[in-house]
């Protein structure tokens, strides 16, 4: 929705550092593999056919969101693939908070983007059942 306004290298970035959030749990579920397929789709990019954990470097993936919208836009959106299991996990949190630190986001205003994340992704999740074939 909202990540058709990242420039290409921010594209890239972000799917960079969705893929980190996803796995950082443990647990690179079916809903976390959809949501970032959907990523891809909307910013008419290929997935990653690779991702590797030892050379993710967060703050130079960081680095590359320059303005404060990009910056909203990469917390909005990773709000949605957080709330994809249902579950914030504590390692979650803790990348997500060193995220908002990164670009001086205070915590209230994080609330607010994990409640539209969560509220997103329940309604994502309603238009799915929507789709269902009844028979």
């Amino acid at each position: 929705m909202l990540l058709m306004q990242l420039q290409t290298k921010e594209k890239f970035a972000f799917l960079e550092l969705a893929h980190h959030l996803a796995r950082i749990d443990d647990d690179f579920g079916e809903n976390e593999k959809e949501v970032i397929l959907e990523y891809c789709a909307e910013m008419g990019i290929e997935d990653m056919l690779e991702y590797d954990s030892k050379t993710f470097i967060l703050e130079e993936v960081l680095k590359d969101f320059k303005s404060k919208k990009s910056q909203k836009i990469l917390l909005l959106e990773l709000m949605i693939l957080v709330h994809a299991d249902d579950r914030f996990d504590f390692k979650e949190h803790i990348l997500i908070d060193t995220i908002a630190e990164f670009f001086v986001i205070d915590k209230q205003t994080l609330s607010h983007y994990s409640s539209w994340g969560k509220a997103v992704t329940a309604l994502y999740m309603q238009g799915k059942l929507f789709l269902q074939d009844e028979g």
